[in-house]
């Protein structure tokens, strides 16, 4: 198929797919005698699993793990749930980050009353403090 057929049944962009391809993350096409790529439906899985992984929030350089990973379908499933649950963590962290950030900036909009002079604002005065 050309890569027109596979981006769409792969549900990404023409442009995407080559970024892929440069990132080494999908194998160089085959190319036919027109010089067009060839791409075969084993690429529209992979294609499919990096958007998947994409959207749980896996980095490409992770991503490029998990893809090594499972190329060894034999092999003992550990890695991948260590490689998962790093990502989970990782991303508990950075939800408890924004909860922090949401509470202060909550916090600040809170005690600002919306009106008067900027000199007696809350939101500047705080951000403006030096042992903030």
């Amino acid at each position: 198929m050309k890569i027109g057929e596979l981006a769409q049944r792969s549900q990404v962009a023409i442009d995407t797919v080559r970024y892929y391809e440069r990132q080494g993350l999908l194998p160089e096409p085959a190319r036919r005698a027109s010089g067009y790529r060839s791409y075969a439906s084993d690429d529209v899985v992979r294609l499919r699993f990096i958007r998947r992984a994409k959207s749980l929030g896996f980095t490409l350089q992770e991503i490029r793990e998990l893809l090594e990973l499972s190329a060894h379908r034999n092999d003992d499933m550990a890695a991948l749930k260590a490689l998962a649950a790093a990502k989970l963590d990782d991303i508990s962290n950075k939800i408890n980050e924004l909860e922090r950030i949401r509470d202060g900036l909550n916090e600040l909009v809170s005690s600002c009353p919306g009106h008067g002079a900027l000199d007696q604002c809350p939101i500047l005065n705080a951000l403006a403090r030096e042992d903030a």
